[in-house]
């Protein structure tokens, strides 16, 4: 009986701890990171310091229709893929001309075909855009879109300094970039 119920036991028991040990596989959207000066943590130099930093997930275009299609016009868009995007500036900013104390927020889009609005938001640590508040807005600009020629298989964002404290974040999928003006 000892026998049996010692088998039982390593067989009940060598099952849970092996599944307790088991990972996902890869996200088909894999997450990435953006940084203010672009590549940051790559290219840091001595006394350099970070301006902004933006976690997201980049989804692939796959033959599907991007903007108008698995983005639908004039909704709330998490930006991006899985997570909220998470936006946070280490010192206080300006986007688009509006003041942004330094902070981690979300970042939220409604893409239209001529302009998007653009959302800040104080909300952070959920999936997608399903539980999206507007009351924990903190500020909204608009920015026009525009076509671009070459395709963007991956959504992307990126950073790029035009002067000494201005830049510019860009998001761009499938055919289309929008532009959103920093400075600090």
């Amino acid at each position: 009986m000892k026998k049996i119920i010692f088998s039982l036991f390593m067989i009940f028991g060598l099952g849970y701890f092996s599944n307790a040990q088991s990972f996902r596989g890869p996200d088909k959207s894999p997450m990435d990171v953006a940084y203010l000066p672009d590549n940051f943590a790559h290219d840091r130099k001595a006394g350099e310091e970070v301006v902004a930093k933006v976690y997201y997930s980049r989804p692939n275009k796959a033959d599907r229709v991007v903007f108008g299609g698995i983005v639908p016009f004039g909704k709330v868009w998490r930006v991006g893929a899985n997570e909220a995007v998470e936006f946070k500036a280490f010192q206080d900013i300006t986007l688009g001309g509006k003041a942004l104390s330094a902070g981690t927020y979300s970042l939220f889009a409604i893409p239209n075909e001529g302009e998007w609005t653009i959302i800040i938001n104080s909300d952070l640590d959920y999936w997608g855009a399903f539980k999206y508040d507007e009351s924990k807005d903190v500020l909204r600009i608009s920015v026009p879109s525009k076509s671009i020629e070459e395709p963007i298989e991956s959504f992307s964002i990126r950073f790029e300094e035009s002067e000494a404290g201005k830049g510019v974040m860009r998001m761009g999928w499938d055919k289309t970039m929008v532009e959103i003006p920093v400075s600090y």
